[in-house]
Formats: C-alpha cells, structure tokens, sequence
C-alpha cells in the first residue's frame, strides 16, 4: 500500500508502507479458501439480532469517534502529517478525531494536536504502572504525554505477543487507573463466524477483558474482526451493525452511552457505509490513516 504526501513526503510523493501480515500469517485464520481464492463468510445470525427499544427509547447521541492507528510506522519528520490532514480535513464537524502514533512520536504529536481539536492516544500499555519491566510503557506514562487514550487487546497484540483476555483486563484497568480512556478491541476468528459463534465468542471476550470498574462511558469498544485487518475484506455493514448492538447489550442500562467503533480494512471507499449506521460510532482505522488525504475522507464520511 501506498501513502500519499504529507506523511514524511514532499507533495506528491508516495511512501511505500510494509504489507500488513494476513491474519494467517499472525497465527489466526485469514479466510483464504484452498487454492488462495479469498472466501466471502457466509451470513451469520447475525441479523436477527432485535434492536434494544430501551436503547431508543433514551434517545442517546454519542459522537462519533475517528480514531487512526498507525501501528509500527512514523519518524520524526512525519509531525508534516497534522497540516496536511487540516488541510485536507476542511471545516470541522461534530465528531472526534484521535491520532494514536508509535511511542516515540506521542509527546510531540500530544503537543502539535493540542491547539487543534485532535486527541492523542498510545496504541498499548503495560498492566504495571512502573517498575523492572524493560521495554514496557504503562498508561501513567503514557497520560504524562498529555493522551488521554490508550488502544488495548488489538488483535495483532493478542495473536503475535499471546495476549489473553486477562491480560487485556489488567492493561484496561491500568488505563483507567491511569485516567486515560481505554479502547479495548474485540472481534471473531473467521472460522468462529462461519460456525455462527460471532456473538458469542464477541460477548464472552468482552466480559473477560473488561475491569469490573469499567462504566460505559470511561470506555470504547472497537470490533474488529479478526478476518478483516490487513486483508481488505470486510463484513457487511448491517452484520457489522448487528455485532455492535450484541456489544452494546453487555452493559445493561448503560449501554445507549457506549461508543462503539468498528475496525477492520476501512477506507475512505467504505467507510461511509459503515459511518451511516446508527449502532456504529465511529472506525479504527490501520493502514489508510496513514495518508492525510486519505484520512480526512474517512473523517468527512461523518455527517
């Protein structure tokens, strides 16, 4: 994949961006049929998931959330990337935009972005808050940047460094101990969706990776299918929208507060289709923020 000026480019210019491992290669199914020829999921249950009417009923408005993940990529002349997106972005809407670089770019990202309306955040913590943890961060650490979110239990996270639910729990509880704002990724196996246990695999892994402490509104929840990362290939918006509402209902009551993000393959081609839906509040997205350009359509899809 390619990203388009701005991201540590002149104008014009592309940066040749690494392939993301399939899910395969990352130790999880990524939904190659015998042969290589890519395999659509066959529709799950899904759909007949009914609607919570008490969740209508309390009429709740949650903004949307834009959140860029920029994984293993960015150098210090990439800070050119905050103009051109402003650039690229226009006038504002009413949603929040989150920026969440490599380590060692945060600190000056949370200074650039702090005048501009865009939030910082890491894209992992430590479960400890300090000590002989060499090469960790932890989220005290990280919200001395100024971030005021930290990504937990993305699925590259939980396939290449073997990370359980309880491990999640525990980083999502330092987060919050932290004041921070955690952003706990869940999401199915391809093999998982085909055996129609998407909602269940989905809500048992969010029950086990969330804090006791954890309230609707000191959280968001990002689905991600496993499937889907890296690969291009996506569910339909509707199953997608049906999965956020089987999320929604681990958290009785409280759960028209909750943001809910989706995650996996959006780009600025699809992610008005996934934007448009009311149960979806927002996207994670990997590779395609890494263009400015590209981005800022993403953002746009918002309405």
């Amino acid at each position: 994949m390619t990203c388009g000026a701005g991201f540590g480019a002149s104008p014009g210019k592309t940066i040749s961006v690494a392939r993301e491992p399939s899910g395969e290669r990352r130790g999880q199914q990524a939904g190659a049929a015998p042969g290589g020829a890519a395999r659509c999921p066959a529709r799950s249950a899904l759909l007949s998931l009914p609607e919570d009417p008490a969740d209508r009923r309390r009429g709740a408005v949650r903004r949307k959330l834009i959140a860029a993940n920029w994984k293993m990529h960015g150098l210090s002349d990439d800070l050119s990337w905050i103009d051109a997106f402003r650039e690229a972005l226009g006038e504002a809407h009413d949603r929040d935009i989150l920026v969440c670089p490599p380590a060692t770019l945060l600190a000056a990202f949370t200074k650039a972005c702090r005048d501009v309306g865009i939030a910082t955040g890491g894209q992992d913590c430590a479960a400890a808050q300090e000590g002989a943890y060499t090469g960790d961060i932890s989220a005290r650490m990280i919200a001395d940047t100024g971030a005021r979110y930290v990504i937990v239990g993305h699925s590259e996270r939980r396939a290449g460094h073997d990370e359980r639910d309880v491990h999640v729990r525990a980083k999502a509880a330092a987060a919050l101990e932290a004041g921070l704002v955690p952003i706990v990724c869940v999401g199915e196996t391809l093999e998982q969706r085909e055996a129609g246990e998407a909602i269940a695999v989905v809500t048992n892994q969010l029950g086990a990776s969330l804090p006791e402490a954890a309230g609707a509104q000191g959280v968001v929840i990002a689905y991600e299918p496993v499937w889907a990362i890296g690969t291009g290939r996506t569910p339909s918006p509707e199953d997608a929208e049906a999965m956020h509402r089987a999320i929604r209902k681990v958290f009785p009551g409280e759960g028209a507060m909750l943001r809910i993000l989706y995650g996996g393959s959006v780009k600025p081609e699809n992610a008005g289709d996934f934007l448009s839906r009311a149960e979806i509040d927002g996207a994670l997205v990997g590779g395609a923020s890494l263009d400015p350009e590209g981005f800022a359509r993403i953002v746009n899809a918002v309405w």
